[in-house]
């Protein structure tokens, strides 16, 4: 082997010497050049060039990728054309200097500056395959409550695909998410930048609140601002009442935004209604990115809850079964983003008193009151015995000193409420019945500690634990029975807790959320970071 890249390979095959339990790993065998622009790019191959792609040329022995004797190849035109377009994708075509490279393919002359070109164009057609399929940000490094790690392309795997392609221009898309949703929202996304092209969204003014059956002034320019945004059942309104038509169409806006869907349009509509167009299309853009983030294949039968809707769906064969409203955890105990697999439901649960809820809300009662928990059903212990509260010098423990497990008993009062959904993870977060139902009636529901508390749990029962047992009322006469009871599952369900503000129905509704974590701030400010620096 000979040129540029000999040196780190042989550094790396004699830093660790052969011993009865270690393998060397020999270095790569490059074919030699054999003609003289062959040569010219392997002269430039420098170690800033990722160690694949180097890998890749070095076993074609540095034959162009992109040009042959006839010029630039048909690949490279569609991949010049595909980084032109990539705005379509929210991407930004300048990090991937299109029209850079047709300059160049015009004005390269000697073997030096063709190579060069080559060179450059597998880093940017890298790039631009890595930014399509993975995500133009790592989520766990904007973000350390996304604890998603999306798999990028390996660059060595990736030119040998695209050279073995039958039909480039198919593998050029095949890059992108393969998911219904993620075209649903590529194609949304087109459609409002014409929207914002022809003029953007039409204010409606400010005024009293507007209910149904009053008259007001502005019900036209409603009608209006609501059929701009294709909710057409706008349009069969007639008359200067807000009634009929009209009320209906206002109450899909509420519906599709995660407002009250009451028809009453009272601040929070108008604030809804008159956001700037333009920031409805950051808020797309935004979410085509998570999605990359996300994987192709969610599994055959799978829990996904949307924080930022908080909403839950099953998922089995493609086919959502059940659908359910969910309190999430507060901004400041915002549940994180991660994907896990169910193995077990508890009925009854105990509660055990997570420490931090324990040493901030608890010891206060307990240095006022010894008996304070004791209406609650909570118990306290030490070292695996339980102790009586009135025994114990509370005002000597703080948040830095206290050897005590608080643990709730089941019951109606349990915190976790009747039943809990196990998918044991680092952050101690699950799915779990509650006794504050009231909460579910709210439009927005980021009221707990982290953990996710579901409306009608057994009716979710029912649908995970079919294949354990499919008798009707077979978990709520357990329940009912009071006895701790632990159910595992029988087949494999996948759970993904995600972070979702804008997307696209099946039905053409589109949806938008309040980005209640500020995720979206950071992740604008990260891609605008990232754009900069040209990552």
């Amino acid at each position: 082997m000979s040129g540029p890249l000999s040196a780190p390979y042989v550094q790396a095959q004699t830093a660790a010497p052969a011993t009865s339990e270690t393998q060397v790993v020999p270095p790569p065998v490059f074919k030699e050049p054999q003609t003289p622009i062959a040569r010219a790019i392997q002269a430039q191959v420098s170690a800033n060039l990722p160690e694949g792609l180097a890998l890749y040329y070095g076993e074609r022995a540095f034959a162009p990728v992109w040009f042959n004797e006839n010029g630039l190849t048909e690949d490279a035109h569609l991949t010049i054309a595909a980084m032109a377009a990539a705005n379509d994708h929210a991407l930004n075509p300048n990090n991937y200097d299109p029209l850079g490279f047709i300059k160049r393919s015009e004005t390269s002359q000697s073997e030096q500056e063709w190579a060069q070109f080559d060179l450059d164009l597998s880093v940017q057609f890298l790039r631009y395959a890595t930014h399509l399929s993975s995500g133009r940000v790592q989520p766990n490094k904007v973000n350390k409550a996304l604890n998603v790690f999306p798999d990028r392309p390996d660059p060595k795997m990736l030119f040998e695909n695209a050279e073995q392609a039958v039909d480039f221009g198919a593998f050029l898309e095949s890059l992108a998410p393969q998911t219904d949703n993620y075209a649903r929202l590529k194609r949304r996304l087109a459609q409002y930048r014409e929207k914002a092209a022809a003029g953007g969204f039409t204010q409606v003014p400010d005024g009293e609140v507007l209910k149904p059956g009053m008259s007001d002034p502005r019900l036209e320019v409603l009608r209006t601002r609501l059929m701009e945004e294709d909710i057409v059942v706008a349009g069969d309104h007639t008359g200067d009442v807000y009634d009929g038509a009209l009320v209906e169409a206002v109450k899909l806006f509420q519906e599709y935004h995660g407002l009250e869907t009451d028809g009453v349009i009272g601040k929070a509509t108008i604030a809804q209604l008159n956001i700037p167009i333009q920031e409805k299309l950051i808020q797309m853009e935004l979410n085509m990115e998570r999605r990359r983030w996300m994987p192709d294949d969610p599994g055959q039968f799978y829990v996904f809850v949307n924080l930022a809707d908080q909403n839950l769906k099953v998922v089995r064969d493609g086919k959502t079964i059940h659908t359910a409203r969910v309190v999430v955890g507060k901004p400041y105990h915002a549940t994180p983003v991660f994907s896990d697999r169910l193995e077990y439901v508890e009925i009854n649960p105990y509660w055990n008193v997570p420490y931090s809820i324990a040493t901030k809300e608890y010891l206060p009662k307990l240095k006022q009151n010894p008996t304070a928990l004791s209406n609650k059903s909570i118990r306290i212990f030490q070292e695996g015995n339980e102790v009586a509260p009135t025994q114990v010098a509370w005002n000597s423990y703080s948040g830095g000193n206290f050897p005590f497990r608080l643990r709730q008993d089941p019951g109606e009062d349990n915190a976790l409420g009747r039943i809990k959904f196990m998918f044991p993870n680092q952050f101690n977060i699950y799915i779990h019945d509650t006794p504050s139902k009231s909460l579910f009636t709210r439009a927005e529901r980021a009221f707990s500690h982290g953990c996710i508390r579901v409306s009608d749990p057994f009716a979710l029962a029912d649908v995970l634990l079919v294949d354990s047992d499919g008798t009707p009322g077979k978990w709520e006469a357990i329940r009912d029975s009071g006895e701790r009871t632990v159910v595992k599952t029988k087949v494999e369900i996948d759970v993904h807790l995600t972070y979702l503000t804008a997307w696209m129905n099946k039905d053409g509704s589109t949806h938008f959320r309040k980005d209640i974590y500020d995720r979206d701030k950071v992740l604008l400010e990260a891609l605008r970071r990232a754009m900069t620096e040209n990552l």
